[in-house]
């Protein structure tokens, strides 16, 4: 007689791969990469140093990184095949299924789309990490009717990606934050559209199939989408005091607040809520307006102690894209953007130390027979 397995609802505490990308380690509150702890390389690291470190396995020397900006610069461009498809999306497309659309459209300018090895995926890797903030900047633009924005290679690529989405070139402290928010966002082990890209990839199915699979996962609020939740949710309360009202009354409605609790981070603050928490200060000293961060500060005071719930990321990225001039719309997409080079990573050692994932159900119908 067959066995039956112990059924976990939603996977959770069952591991589901091995890997030497990166990993949570709750006991000491750090996040793993590569054998980094994330929240330190974010003090003094870029994004270009994690596009690096996730994709080579370590830390870039300064000719390495140059050759690297190089690279992507390279990419920059994406086909005007795919600006004109972007102008077939209806009003009202969601930037997330925009980018959704972009990602899939390029796999067929692949002439070498069924060659999985380490080199062409790492190829591949770079291209998409090149092109993905002009899909994200321009699929928003052209769904809003605007003209798109070709890249400045003269800028750094955080600081282009910036121009790009806002139109305009960030001061020094501006590139320093929204770069320490990629670097932040860029990998965090088994998330929900890491596990998508895995299984999808694990079929032996393409890069852009799998980070096509992951931006439908991470659309969803309860995964990439609640930095805008979360954002909406500041802008309907307006000041410190309504925030405080707005939360109690959704708390006594039993509504979900997002921004706040962590499937892994249960009894803590995400730690690089912290990070994005010192940001949001910097910007609204420098702005002259603590509005925003005192209102944060309010609801974070208060779901600890009405319902034991620390700040997530989203949390307190969200304020910061929204200081930085970033439409709400398009947060998702930046998240998915700097979290390419994690997807990709995951794809690339799926495919070098591959097995199907094929798990199995608790049965709970009738037997009719």
């Amino acid at each position: 007689m067959e066995t039956e397995a112990r059924f976990f609802p939603g996977l959770e505490g069952v591991v589901a791969a091995e890997t030497k990308i990166s990993f949570l380690d709750t006991q000491q509150g750090k996040i793993i990469i590569q054998g980094y702890d994330l929240i330190e390389l974010s003090k003094s690291k870029s994004y270009l140093d994690m596009i690096y470190l996730l994709l080579e396995e370590r830390l870039p020397n300064i000719n390495e990184k140059e050759l690297v900006e190089e690279m992507l610069k390279g990419e920059y461009e994406i086909p005007d095949e795919l600006l004109d498809v972007f102008c077939l999306l209806p009003n009202g497309t969601h930037p997330m299924d925009g980018l959704r659309t972009g990602i899939s459209f390029l796999s067929g300018f692949d002439k070498g789309l069924d060659n999985r090895s380490l080199s062409a995926n790492k190829s591949r890797a770079y291209k998409l990490l090149g092109k993905v903030p002009a899909i994200v900047a321009n699929s928003y633009r052209l769904i809003e009717k605007k003209e798109p924005i070709r890249p400045l290679k003269e800028l750094s690529y955080s600081a282009n990606f910036f121009y790009m989405i806002t139109g305009k070139k960030p001061s020094s402290l501006e590139e320093q934050i929204f770069d320490r928010s990629l670097v932040l966002y860029s990998e965090h082990e088994m998330p929900n559209s890491t596990f998508t890209a895995r299984v999808i990839s694990s079929t032996q199915s393409d890069l852009y199939g799998a980070l096509t699979g992951a931006v439908a996962s991470l659309k969803g609020n309860l995964h990439g989408g609640a930095n805008e939740a979360v954002m909406e949710l500041l802008l309907e309360a307006g000041t410190v005091d309504k925030f405080e009202e707005l939360l109690i009354a959704k708390l006594y409605k039993k509504e979900r607040i997002m921004g706040f609790g962590h499937r892994v981070y249960m009894n803590k603050i995400d730690p690089r809520a912290l990070m994005m928490k010192e940001s949001l200060k910097q910007l609204c000293d420098l702005q002259g307006d603590n509005r925003l961060y005192r209102m944060c500060e309010a609801g974070e005071e208060l779901m600890k102690r009405e319902k034991g719930l620390y700040p997530n990321l989203d949390y307190y990225a969200a304020p910061v894209y929204w200081m930085l001039g970033i439409p709400i719309s398009l947060y998702t997409p930046i998240f998915f953007s700097a979290r390419t080079v994690g997807l990709c990573a995951h794809v690339i050692e799926q495919h070098e130390h591959n097995r199907l994932f094929r798990p199995r159900v608790h049965y709970v119908g009738e037997r009719r027979f």
